[in-house]
């Protein structure tokens, strides 16, 4: 063999492609129904657009990006997250001389350089959404309620919603100085990495993964009882609309998510079937992105979800999300004179510009063998044409679950055929 897969990465083809098309289908649709359109940005980016956005010293940007100097030596980072990107080209465009809130959304890949296990890889897919121009709490509420919305439409269940608020640059400052002098009292129990972050941003050790952190932080100061009175209120708003829609969820006031970028309204959703890395999705506000990659002052705030995470969930919780792939109907020729083969062929096509999928021999199989194969091909319906069908104008349709057959003039099939599949 010339090569293997790169470690992190899958080949995705029949028996599990039907999941991800039909998980897209979801996808389209709900962002249809909640008024967003879709933006597709390219896969790799200045390298500067993260380090601004993201934040130089997140785990993303200090240890996961895929970064490499293109012929032109221009630094290029592939997309670890896709909400910097839809950032710049939200100002690139122009987008915010549109009538505003403008309302976007994503499907694709993203990259970040981290050890493979269940349901992470290297190469992972997000859908996600964004909102620019309005600081109403009301939206925060609808991108979370859409998020859970989508997941109850894929039939998950015992998800946990997860939010919190990690204020803004008026009452950040407070807050880090409390976690920096609370911290430095423990400062031998903490990695290697979290010792940095102590002097530069100390919100990110509530969001390191290693055990001595995680218990280091046990009574680390909350990020609540530092917020000013907007936050504060902004906050009470958004978990009144949560109640309003009926939406359960736990007040954590650790959370803070793993990029520097948010302010007020962060929130995670996981799902407790798929293990230790049980995040499926998560989001909140980001009200100065926009300025810090260059733009006007402009709030925003969204969510992305974990597509193999979301995949993984549901076979956990024995969902299939699989449509049927394959022909409906399967094309037979009995025998081999040229009228009757180039009768199946103008068959094959009539029915596909009916909207019904078909297929036919295409390997000069013999009669019993193209039977045979129909049936490997999961076809519902066999059509067989040969000389004699086509002397009558008739043909023979047999349906392959009841094992019946019967003779349909051969101008009806179509007809016969869509009342049917």
């Amino acid at each position: 063999m010339l090569t293997t897969r790169p470690r992190g990465t899958n080949d995705i083809f029949s028996g599990e492609v039907e999941k991800w098309q039909c998980l897209e289908r979801h996808m389209h649709r709900i962002c249809r129904e909640y008024g967003y359109s879709e933006i597709r940005t390219p896969v790799f980016e200045h390298t500067e657009l993260f380090m601004r956005g993201v934040g130089d010293i997140t785990d993303v940007v200090e240890k996961e990006m895929y970064t490499f100097s293109d012929r032109g030596n221009r630094s290029i980072t592939l997309r670890p997250e896709n909400t910097a990107p839809v950032v710049r080209a939200f100002l690139e465009n122009k987008l915010y001389a549109r009538p505003q809130p403008v309302k976007l959304y994503y499907i694709g890949p993203m990259f970040r350089y981290d050890r493979p296990q269940s349901g992470r890889f290297r190469q992972f897919h997000q859908f996600g959404v964004e909102v620019f121009g309005t600081r109403d709490p009301a939206v925060d509420a609808e991108v979370i309620a859409m998020a859970m919305d989508f997941y109850g439409r894929l039939g998950l269940k015992n998800l946990e919603l997860q939010i919190n608020s990690v204020g803004c640059s008026r009452c950040r400052p407070a807050l880090r100085q409390k976690l920096r002098d609370f911290f430095h009292e423990r400062l031998e129990e903490l990695c290697n990495h979290c010792r940095e972050r102590l002097k530069k941003n100390p919100l990110r050790i509530l969001d390191c993964k290693e055990d001595r952190c995680r218990k280091a932080g046990v009574d680390a100061p909350a990020t609540i009882d530092c917020l000013c009175a907007d936050c504060n209120g902004h906050f009470e708003t958004v978990k009144k609309f949560l109640d309003v829609l009926n939406i359960r969820y736990t007040v954590n006031h650790r959370l803070v998510r793993g990029l520097d970028y948010y302010t007020h309204t962060a929130f995670e959703i996981t799902a407790p079937d798929i293990g230790a890395q049980s995040s499926i999705g998560g989001g909140g506000r980001y009200d100065a992105l926009v300025e810090t990659c260059g733009g006007p002052p402009t709030p925003g705030v969204g969510f992305a979800l974990g597509i193999e995470r979301i995949l993984l969930a549901m076979e956990r919780q024995g969902i299939t999300g699989e449509e049927k792939s394959g022909p409906v109907v399967f094309v037979v020729t009995a025998g081999q004179a040229q009228a009757a083969v180039a009768a199946s062929f103008k068959m094959l096509f009539k029915l596909r510009a009916a909207g019904i999928p078909a297929d036919k021999d295409y390997l000069s199989r013999s009669m019993k063998a193209q039977m045979k194969y129909a049936g490997k091909t999961g076809a519902r319906y066999v059509v067989i044409t040969g000389e004699e069908e086509l002397e009558k104008g008739m043909v023979m349709v047999r349906d392959m679950n009841a094992g019946k057959q019967e003779t349909v003039p051969a101008g009806e099939v179509v007809k016969y055929l869509g009342s049917r599949c």
